[in-house]
């Protein structure tokens, strides 16, 4: 896959309506002043290049029939292919990896060896979770004078596959928003989001691919982030709705039934608490009140210390949870009122 470059097949496409991003525009240099992209996750994941991956990381096959999986390099580099292809005249930056679940092995001759004798030609490795966003650095949207950024991200772990078995379909997730360029968080939104790709080869990473970006309604989601900028949180209205997120997580399966799903586990509770005072760029001000765009903020920067698993689709249901309080503050019949009564 590493030599290989896909075409890109036009006829009867639809395309992103770039009219969408209101005063989109190109900069010369993306990455001046910017964070490390590379921060999108943190959890346990440890940033990674593209380079070290095709150099350093061992490829698992199927034990049954001694099959290659497909490498985290290759799912990297298709869908970083499918970007640059669709966004033919755009910047857009290589991934940004992040790795986990260190694997270690051993070449067959050094597998008697001892520990302390063992050379760096003698080990293997290969990471059983990978998490990465391509970011369309040229597709800039502000809100709220954040500066965002579009961005494709992905994820796969082998552990969602059988690798005792026989060759048979992997499983890949990808996504598509924007990225906060301050924090690095992910906005992400569950009509942006494939969680559940089916592949058995880098080609069909990059249809996936393709496919994502063209359904990707970009007007309606900057609009329902926008809409986020309107609504506030009364100090009060913040507890109560800490309180009953830490609540649902412990409820009687009769006592969720009519209640939206939430994703939003016990340990991002107690970051979104403690960033309420002290983020530097989303905490409340002196009164207590918090706008509903640095609440929502601080969900999607707590959900960054999450397994790769799990990361796209609560960053995707940290959007609903904000777009549905947000309905329900301003009196709309949400289903989220629970939250806040």
């Amino acid at each position: 896959m590493n030599q290989t470059n896909f075409q890109l097949v036009r006829s009867d496409m639809p395309i992103i309506d770039m009219s969408d991003i209101q005063e989109a525009v190109v900069i010369d240099d993306p990455t001046s002043n910017l964070p490390d992209t590379t921060h999108f996750i943190t959890a346990n994941t440890s940033p990674i290049t593209l380079s070290q991956l095709r150099t350093e990381n061992t490829i698992p096959v199927f034990a049954k029939d001694n099959a290659l999986t497909i490498s985290h390099q290759d799912f990297c580099q298709a869908v970083y292919e499918a970007a640059r292809d669709f966004f033919h005249g755009e910047i857009v930056d290589e991934p940004a990896i992040r790795v986990s679940h260190e694997v270690k092995g051993r070449i067959a001759s050094a597998i008697y060896k001892p520990l302390a004798e063992l050379l760096d030609t003698d080990k293997t490795i290969y990471w059983q979770r990978c998490a990465f966003v391509v970011k369309i650095s040229s597709i800039q949207r502000e809100i709220d004078g954040n500066t965002m950024s579009l961005c494709i991200a992905g994820t796969r772990s082998y552990h969602l596959d059988r690798l005792t078995g026989r060759l048979c379909p992997q499983h890949f997730k990808l996504g598509i928003g924007f990225l906060v360029s301050v924090c690095t968080n992910l906005c992400l939104t569950t009509d942006g989001l494939k969680h559940e790709i089916l592949a058995t080869s880098p080609q069909d990473l990059y249809r996936a691919a393709l496919s994502l970006i063209q359904s990707y309604q970009m007007g309606q989601h900057l609009a329902l982030l926008e809409s986020l900028t309107n609504v506030s949180l009364t100090e009060s209205q913040f507890a109560h709705i800490l309180g009953r997120t830490r609540l649902y997580n412990f409820l009687p399966p009769s006592h969720k039934r009519g209640l939206p799903s939430v994703a939003i586990p016990d340990n991002a509770v107690n970051a979104i608490a403690k960033a309420y005072y002290t983020d530097p760029n989303f905490a409340a001000n002196e009164g207590g009140e918090i706008p509903m765009w640095k609440f929502y903020n601080l969900l999607t920067g707590a959900i960054r210390n999450t397994y790769v698993d799990l990361f796209l689709e609560r960053e995707a249901a940290a959007t609903t949870l904000a777009a549905g309080i947000s309905a329900g503050v301003q009196g709309s019949d949400s289903g989220y009122g629970w939250f806040l009564n």
